[in-house]
C-alpha cells in the first residue's frame, strides 16, 4: 500500500471518528436527564405525589436512547410510608424526542418495585372527589409499562410476589393490552391477560371487545368477554359472559351484568353462576360491598356482619384459606341497600358443614 493511500485512509478514519464522537456528545447534551426528571416530578406533584431518586438520572444510548433511574421512591405528599419503592427504572426515549421533537417517553421499565397497598389506598382516599357532571375522558398514554420481579404488600405482609406486568399504550380507538403474572403468599401462580379498545362516544367512555383471561395454578381458569361503558360517577354499565373452569369441580357458565345507579337503586352487579353442584344468582352493590369489606379490618366496628346484596347461592363445597365449607346455602332478601349508611337486607344461610382443612 502506497504512503499516499495510507495517509488518505488515516485522514478518513480520523474524520469518521470525529463525527461519531461529535454525534455522541451532541445526543448526550440533547438528552438532558434533568429535563425528564423534572417532568416526572412535576407530573407526580400534580397527582398529589412526591417522586425522589437516590441519584441523578444517567443517560445511555445503547441498545436505545434511555435514562436510567436508581433508587425510586414514590409517596403521597406529606406521607411517610412510601407507595412504591424500586431499585431501578429506565425511561426509553424515541430518537425524534432527542432531535428536538415533543417530549415523549416510549416505555417505562421498573425492576423490583415494592407497592404498599395500605399507602396506595390512603392516597386514593385523599384525592378530591370529581364533580358528578365531569365528562369521562381517556388520558392519552403513549408510554408502555414493563415491570419485573415486583411485589404487592400490606405493611409487612406479602400479598403477591414475583409480579411481572406488561402494558401497551393507552390511546383512544386502539386496542389496549395488559398481561400480569404473580404468585400468591402460598406460592400459587396467577396469570391475567386483559384487552379492550377504549374510545369516547359523545359523553360516554366506551370499552369495546373486552377480553379477560384469568388462571390460578393449573386448576382454575376464568374467561370473560363483553363490553362496557361509563358516563361518569356511578353511571356505568357492563355485560360480560364466559366460562369458569375448575379441574376438580367442572365447568360453569358465568355472567356479570353491571347496571347504573338511578334515583331508586345503587350501582348494581348481577352475578349468575351455573354448573355442577354450584348455582348462584346474586345482586350485589359494588360500592356498599367495598365499604363492608373495608370495615372488616376496622377494630372500632363489628368484625362479623352480613354483606350487602340479595339473591341465593347453593355451593356444594368452598375452600377459604384453612377452612373448608360443604353444603352451603345462602338466601338474601330482595332489598339491596344504598351504597352508604344502609343495613343489608335480611339474609339466612343453610346449615352447611364446616371443617378445617388438614395441613
Amino acid at each position: 500500500m502506497s504512503r499516499r493511500l495510507r495517509l488518505i485512509l488515516l485522514v478518513l478514519g480520523g474524520l469518521v471518528l470525529t463525527l461519531v464522537l461529535a454525534a455522541v456528545i451532541t445526543v448526550y447534551l440533547v438528552l438532558q436527564p434533568d429535563r425528564f426528571t423534572r417532568m416526572l416530578q412535576t407530573q407526580a406533584r400534580a397527582a398529589g405525589l412526591e417522586l425522589n431518586l437516590a441519584s441523578p438520572a444517567s443517560p445511555t444510548l445503547f441498545p436505545h436512547p434511555a435514562l436510567d433511574l436508581n433508587g425510586i421512591t414514590l409517596n403521597a405528599q406529606g406521607a411517610s410510608a412510601p407507595i412504591l419503592l424500586a431499585a431501578r427504572g429506565q425511561l426509553a426515549l424515541p430518537w425524534h424526542t432527542l432531535l428536538g421533537g415533543p417530549t415523549v417517553i416510549s416505555q417505562l421499565q421498573i425492576d423490583s418495585p415494592r407497592v404498599d397497598l395500605d399507602a396506595l389506598q390512603d392516597w386514593l382516599a385523599a384525592l378530591p372527589a370529581q364533580p358528578q357532571d365531569t365528562p369521562p375522558n381517556i388520558p392519552r398514554v403513549d408510554t408502555g409499562v414493563s415491570i419485573n420481579h415486583g411485589s404487592l404488600v400490606r405493611g409487612d405482609e406479602v400479598l403477591l410476589g414475583n409480579v411481572s406486568l406488561e402494558a401497551g399504550s393507552l390511546i383512544s380507538g386502539q386496542p389496549f393490552p395488559l398481561s400480569l403474572s404473580a404468585t400468591t403468599a402460598d406460592g400459587t401462580p396467577l396469570q391475567l391477560r386483559l384487552s379492550a379498545t377504549p374510545r369516547i362516544k359523545g359523553n360516554t367512555l366506551q370499552l369495546d371487545n373486552v377480553s379477560v383471561h384469568l388462571s390460578q395454578g393449573g386448576t382454575t381458569t376464568l374467561v370473560l368477554t363483553g363490553n362496557a361503558h361509563w358516563h361518569g360517577a356511578a353511571d356505568a354499565a357492563a355485560r360480560l359472559a364466559g366460562k369458569l373452569d375448575q379441574s376438580d369441580a367442572g365447568q360453569y357458565d358465568i355472567s356479570l351484568v353491571l347496571t347504573p345507579a338511578n334515583q331508586s337503586n345503587p350501582l348494581l352487579l348481577a352475578l349468575k353462576l351455573d354448573g355442577p353442584d354450584n348455582h348462584a344468582d346474586l345482586r350485589l352493590p359494588p360500592l356498599a360491598l367495598a365499604q363492608w369489606w373495608n370495615r372488616l379490618d376496622d377494630p372500632q366496628r363489628p368484625q362479623l356482619s352480613v354483606p350487602p346484596g340479595s339473591g341465593h347461592a347453593e355451593v356444594s363445597k368452598i375452600d377459604v384459606g384453612s377452612v373448608s365449607i360443604e353444603g352451603l346455602t345462602v338466601q338474601a332478601g330482595d332489598d339491596v341497600p344504598a351504597p352508604a349508611g344502609t343495613a343489608a337486607g335480611p339474609a339466612k344461610a343453610g346449615a352447611g358443614k364446616q371443617t378445617p382443612k388438614r395441613p
